[in-house]
């Protein structure tokens, strides 16, 4: 009994596609869930498996072709099934168009005698594909949904930031689908459960309320299988059998073709048959050219290796700066895939320094003229939308200095002692606590503490209440620098921790907050800020107070240089010292200069005390 194969929903507004290449000719041996052929279309780039095994005993369309949804692409099925009625759609591949002669007009002549029959199968598929398109979408929607969680206590809906998978991509359990962004966090949705992403419900930049099903993830197999399920409807296609009956008597006249020589009897047969119907006689010609025309056209979309690059790759390549030339494709026969150039684009990403400081070294004499690196020559002349985690950035900030009055002070603070105790207990410390211990979390403990003394620093103001709100915790935000912008994940309760427990928090929170993995709860709720500006070599800086907070704590990097030095018996000397600025910025409304002066010395002489030895257990 034969399968047909049809062309699966590639997507919720995609309604057809364009056959890219047939990986399989008509006569092949397929096994299950092997690839038969490459489908291209505005969003996806796919390989579309066979849904049973057998031989491939039809093919409907030529590459190039444009199929919808739900129309029967090849008919697979056993070997002896396949007679006349595959040769008129044959789609003839490379190999077979080079190693056609002039024997092949004698296999025209077996053609003609069906040109009703060759009729019948070409409007077949354009009477089946409505009625394919039902099933389809049933097969699609069974599955397990993917539902938008809720992302935090105030937060209703989503805008679907990017899709990571694409629809027939198999995906494992808790493997990340897609990322959504809020105002508040900018996350990865995992998968619920093993299979293939059948469908996907909402476009990149769509907006989905908490709960609503995003896509659809099940058995690809199950879902192929399920497309043809209407088998009544065509068996009643398949009624008028006894009108093609006389279609097949045919095939024995061409028997006596192999014994008998003379070549006129044939020839005598297409000459008569040819008054009456000379559109089958032209037909292998123009099938003839239009493989050629498809053969030139895939050779001038090849990479530079002759590898066949689909028009979406291309594209995609093109944007991303990626040179195809260099890419080996993880596809069938080597094929450059989607995924090839995204992870090429991440690689570029990841390791832009190196290939722009190789220019500027070998073009010493002329450092100006060095070349910009990949990822900066992508982005050169274009225009981009602002992501929405960068809009809620810019009006937060904007919004900051329009209500507050901010001024900034500076202290600059001898770590030195902090110095010895990190190279003292850092290695034990990791392998004790599983945590970093760098300058961070001294400085938090130490900002904690003076908190406590100073509690306006650690308060709210409402003007138009004329109130002031004491917090009645230390909930620290950390500042993490992020591929998608600073995002400031919240210590809860810092003051009841020590400096084992900071550690711990800030590495963790870090870490999760790069990872999107960090929850919308844990971004809120801060009353006082730390920002690490000095990670990235910056020596001070004037930070913007994060609103309804009144101040935050800035700090530089850590530089080694020459200072006076006084010792307990007022000798003065120089000395090698690590020395590190520390800012704050503050909100005059409520802290006047001088109170932010003895919050910042008294940070200043916890840091430079340096007693912290009980804490590390020295």
């Amino acid at each position: 009994m034969s399968t047909e194969v049809t062309l699966p929903a590639l997507g919720e507004s995609v309604t057809e596609g364009t056959i890219s290449r047939w990986l399989k000719a008509v006569g092949d041996t397929v096994e299950a869930d092997e690839p038969l052929l490459e489908v291209s279309t505005d969003k996806v780039d796919t390989e579309i498996p066979s849904p049973a095994a057998g031989t491939l005993l039809e093919i409907r369309f030529n590459e190039d072709d444009v199929a919808e949804v739900g129309a029967v692409l090849a008919v697979i099925g056993d070997a002896d099934e396949s007679g006349g009625a595959t040769a008129p759609t044959e789609v003839a591949t490379e190999a077979e168009e080079a190693a056609a002669d002039e024997a092949s007009d004698a296999s025209e002549a077996e053609v003609k005698p069906a040109p009703q029959q060759q009729a019948e199968e070409a409007a077949e598929p354009q009477a089946e594909a409505p009625r394919q398109d039902a099933p389809t979408g049933a097969a699609a929607s069974s599955g397990v949904e993917v539902t938008l969680p809720a992302l935090g206590e105030s937060v209703t809906e989503g805008t679907i930031s990017r899709w990571l998978k694409e629809v027939g991509d198999t995906v494992e359990a808790d493997e990340p689908l897609l990322e959504v962004s809020t105002d508040k966090v900018d996350t990865e949705i995992p998968s619920p459960a093993a299979g293939t992403l059948l469908e996907v419900r909402f476009k990149e930049d769509d907006v989905a309320e908490v709960g609503a099903v995003l896509a659809v993830i099940g058995d690809a197999a199950a879902a192929e299988e399920a497309a043809p399920t209407p088998e009544p409807e065509p068996e009643v296609a398949a009624e008028p059998a006894p009108e093609q009956a006389p279609a097949p008597k045919p095939e024995p006249e061409p028997e006596p073709e192999p014994a008998a020589a003379p070549e006129t009897t044939p020839v005598a047969k297409a000459e008569a048959q040819s008054a009456p119907s000379p559109a089958p006689a032209a037909e292998p010609k123009a099938h003839s050219s239009a493989v050629e025309d498809a053969v030139a056209r895939r050779a001038a979309e090849a990479s530079g290796d002759g590898t066949y690059v689909t028009p979406l790759v291309r594209k995609l390549a093109k944007e991303h700066g990626v040179d195809l030339t260099s890419l080996k494709g993880t596809g069938v026969g080597g094929r450059i895939r989607k995924q090839d150039v995204i992870e090429a684009a991440e690689k570029a990403k990841q390791a832009p320094a190196p290939k722009a400081e190789a220019p500027a070294k070998a073009e010493a004499p002329a450092p100006a003229q060095a070349a910009p690196s990949p990822e900066a020559q992508a982005v050169r002349g274009t225009t981009e939308k602002l992501t929405r985690l960068r809009k809620t950035i810019a009006a937060r900030m904007v919004e900051s200095l329009q209500v507050s009055a901010q001024l900034t002070a500076t202290v600059e603070v001898d770590v030195t002692a902090i110095s010895h105790l990190r190279a003292q207990a850092k290695d034990d410390f990791k392998k004790r606590e599983g945590a970093s211990l760098s300058y961070l979390p001294f400085i938090t403990m130490a900002a904690v503490e003076s908190l406590k003394q100073f509690p306006i620093v650690n308060a709210t103001i409402d003007t138009e209440a004329g109130t002031v709100t004491y917090a009645d915790a230390e909930n620290i935000g950390i500042a993490v620098d992020t591929e998608k912008g600073l995002l400031v994940p919240v210590i809860k309760n810092a003051g009841d921790l020590n400096l084992a427990g900071l550690a711990k928090k800030i590495g963790d929170l870090a870490a999760r907050t790069r990872a999107s993995k960090v929850a919308p709860d844990e971004l809120s709720g801060g009353t006082f800020t730390i920002t690490n500006y000095g990670s990235a070599g910056t020596l001070f800086d004037t930070p913007i107070v994060n609103q309804p907070q009144v101040a935050i704590l800035g700090t530089g990097a850590l530089v080694k240089r020459p200072v006076v030095a006084e010792d307990r018996f007022g000798t003065e000397s120089i000395a090698i010292r690590h020395m590190m600025y520390l800012s704050m910025s503050y909100d005059h409304r409520l802290i006047d200069g001088a109170l932010a002066a003895r919050f910042l010395s008294a940070v200043k002489a916890r840091l430079e005390e340096g007693d912290f030895g009980s804490e590390l257990g020295l």
